[in-house]
């Protein structure tokens, strides 16, 4: 049903987590994520409070956030859930972008794991030296 009303959408990203966001206007503040309601899904109250930040930052509680997010654990997920609805209340009003840039939820996280280079064990560990 919520599906044929209109929307703003955002993609949010942090590590390997990818979150496409639809923000409903006129709702009543329900968040969920993956079909299942955010408290539910991400199980710690920090990570639920982490994504409602950016709605709560701009006093915009008049919409539900419907979240698809892959990849990654659950708090790199949490993260690139709270960058997708920052940049979904961007393309709601333009007027949300100096305070949600203030509050610092436009910033991607770039923290990602190294990749491993041939060579080494790990992404910088070397195999031990051995003089004979």
């Amino acid at each position: 049903m919520a599906e044929k009303l209109p929307y703003f959408y955002g993609t949010g990203r942090r590590k390997t987590a990818v979150a496409r966001v639809r923000l409903y206007p006129n709702g009543d503040g329900t968040i969920i994520v993956n079909n299942r309601p955010a408290e539910q899904y991400f199980g710690r109250d920090t990570l639920v409070m982490a994504v409602r930040s950016p709605l709560r930052h701009i006093d915009a509680g008049a919409y539900d956030v419907h979240v698809r997010v892959v990849g990654g654990g659950v708090s790199g997920q949490a993260g690139a859930a709270l960058h997708g609805i920052a940049r979904a209340l961007i393309r709601a009003d333009e007027g949300n972008r100096p305070a949600l840039r203030k509050g610092g939820f436009l910033t991607r996280d770039p923290r990602m794991k190294e990749r491993k280079k041939y060579g080494l064990k790990r992404a910088r560990k070397a195999p031990q030296y051995t003089k004979r």
